[in-house]
């Protein structure tokens, strides 16, 4: 008798630990072998993997490779390995995008929490940053007219700006902003074919960051002439490196829009 109860207390024990049907929901849905293609995606539940080396034909060599870690409800985990060599000009934005709550009108967006915490291990001199990047539009899924960068590292990389100083430094349009827990410096330019916002902190790397995006939009809308009836249709975060050789790892991100 008491050896039958405890067979029944063991198999008992077993379906308590054993995996819910949405944790292996989550493993079966991911793929996490390391993709290197140009164009290469991988989707997770709401998130893709965007490879995007859409600047590797301006270096002399190099290549980078992706690979998603883990998803656990709505927080995702990635890593990407690059190194290039030659030319200027950014090489990629490997890049986590959210594919839900997107073609939304800035006014209908209540809020935009995330998280993103990462971590980056490096050789040698690199230039890069690592930033969220947002882009709106006229209309839901149209062209883009506005794209919102906000960085949380700057490695001898630079925002694109209308004005450089005597330094050859870009000038701020506003300073000291006091956003989502950080201070940030605001610039403001154009890649010559939509108008560029970025937000970079005033100092140091923010590897932690949690807050919530649409307060860089209320300040946009209420400040520097943003319309609310703008359309938010791309809403990515990674890295765009230049050169050198890197690997970021992000631990743990998410992002809705409510």
């Amino acid at each position: 008798m008491l050896s039958k109860l405890f067979l029944l207390v063991h198999l008992a024990s077993v379906v308590l630990a054993s995996p819910t049907p949405t944790d292996l929901e989550n493993r079966a849905s991911i793929d996490t072998s390391s993709h290197c293609g140009q164009w290469d995606t991988v989707t997770a539940s709401q998130y893709e993997l965007l490879l995007d080396l859409w600047g590797e034909s301006g270096a002399t060599s190099g290549s980078q490779c992706s690979n998603l870690v883990s998803l656990s409800g709505s927080t995702i985990s990635w890593k990407t390995t690059w190194t290039w060599t030659g030319g200027s000009g950014v090489k990629s934005f490997s890049n986590i995008q959210l594919n839900t709550g997107v073609n939304t009108q800035l006014s209908a967006i209540s809020s935009m929490p995330t998280v993103w915490q990462w971590s980056q291990s490096s050789s040698g001199t690199i230039v890069a940053d690592v930033a969220y990047d947002l882009f709106t539009s006229n209309t839901a899924g149209g062209s883009n007219t506005n794209e919102i960068m906000i960085w949380l590292a700057n490695f001898n990389a630079g925002p694109i700006s209308y004005t450089y100083g005597s330094n050859g430094q870009p000038v701020p349009v506003a300073s000291n902003l006091s956003l989502a827990g950080h201070t940030w410096n605001l610039y403001s330019g154009s890649n010559g074919a939509n108008a560029v916002w970025s937000f970079l902190p005033t100092s140091g790397t923010i590897t932690s960051f949690s807050g919530d995006l649409k307060t860089f939009f209320d300040y946009l809308t209420e400040n520097e002439g943003i319309s609310t009836s703008q359309y938010l249709v791309t809403a990515q975060a990674g890295t765009e490196p230049t050169s050198g050789s890197a690997t970021l790892t992000t631990s743990a991100y998410s992002l809705a829009i409510n």
